[in-house]
């Protein structure tokens, strides 16, 4: 892909716009997915992100075309963003042939070559030696790209996680670690918090710069985001960013939202800094935004995620021998 610059950067009241947009359009899509799941027309796991869209926002509009992403299963919403058209996501997700992986990844593992999308991965902290590597490659060539690394926090109990640290900063590469710390890392018996302050100490070890960022305002994760894009685009520069943050939904599908490990009041108390609520009003009292400005946007993005569905319904499903087949495809 052919480096771009990116382009002047627009007013305060322009970007929100398209900030917001771009959390709405994830938040809606996903809950067009979990009714779709609900109807049995997505298989297999479904991890929804509702709630951290600010996240996938804030990084990936501080991004170049031809930087890298690399994420794990709660991936749909950080596929929109980046550029894999709802459509393509949505028919991925339905197991057919148009989807960016051609039906044969699903919910965990879309991807796409185009928008230099490297997948998401179901093996919690087994992407991030990959993503290393891409960022070895990066530097290897002399290039000025940077690779986004998303996790849970639940890959920091990972060896992969110390050595690919290890090696970033020894080797000094261009790779960004952004840990989604939505509070509930599964499959894990460690102590959050030892953890997470095992993780700074490992990090700055390894010499690799760390920082703390509010992952429900999508300005403090831009502001963070594009610190560390400039930081490695300088002199490779690797950065470890936790992004606290916190999903309204289960761990999956097959898991409560409530009443389980939380309680209803503490989910309750977390919706009140939805990121996409903040925005808003913040919006509201700067005069970027009516109620009319609002409906209109909820309508536009409604079609979008409708017309997502229906091509996805259309799309046909992958023949018997595509079982034989693997998904690379060629493009001019």
């Amino acid at each position: 892909m052919t480096a771009k610059k990116k382009p002047a950067a627009p007013s305060k009241g322009v970007l929100s716009r398209e900030l917001l947009h771009s959390m709405l359009l994830q938040r809606r899509f996903e809950e067009k997915v979990a009714e779709a799941y609900a109807l049995g027309k997505v298989g297999g796991f479904c991890h929804l992100y509702i709630g951290q869209e600010a996240v996938s926002t804030g990084v990936m509009t501080q991004l170049r075309d031809d930087d890298y992403v690399i994420t794990t299963y709660r991936d749909h919403g950080q596929a929109i963003v980046r550029g894999i058209t709802p459509r393509a996501v949505m028919a991925e997700l339905f197991g057919r042939l148009d989807g960016c992986s051609r039906g044969k990844g699903g919910s965990m593992h879309l991807f796409d070559r185009n928008v230099n999308f490297l997948g998401g991965h179901g093996i919690v902290g087994a992407h991030l030696p990959l993503a290393t590597g891409v960022a070895f490659a990066i530097k290897y060539r002399g290039g000025d790209q940077v690779v986004a690394c998303f996790m849970g926090e639940a890959a920091v109990n990972n060896g992969a996680f110390h050595e690919s640290l290890n090696m970033a900063g020894l080797w000094k590469l261009p790779v960004i670690f952004l840990i989604e710390n939505n509070r509930y890392g599964m499959g894990t018996a460690v102590e959050r918090a030892s953890s997470i302050k095992d993780m700074y100490r490992r990090g700055e070890a390894y010499g690799v710069r760390s920082a703390v960022v509010d992952g429900q305002d999508v300005f403090a994760v831009r502001d963070a985001m594009g610190d560390a894009i400039e930081q490695a685009r300088a002199d490779y520069t690797p950065t470890l960013l936790e992004v606290r943050t916190y999903r309204y939904m289960g761990h999956s599908m097959s898991d409560a939202v409530s009443g389980t490990y939380r309680t209803k009041e503490e989910l309750e108390g977390y919706r009140k800094r939805d990121p996409i609520a903040l925005l808003e009003g913040k919006m509201k009292s700067a005069g970027d935004l009516s109620e009319a400005d609002r409906t209109a946007l909820e309508n536009e993005i409604a079609a979008t995620v409708q017309d997502a569905w229906d091509f996805a319904e259309k799309s046909p499903e992958p023949p018997v021998e595509a079982l034989l087949e693997d998904v690379y495809v060629e493009t001019a």
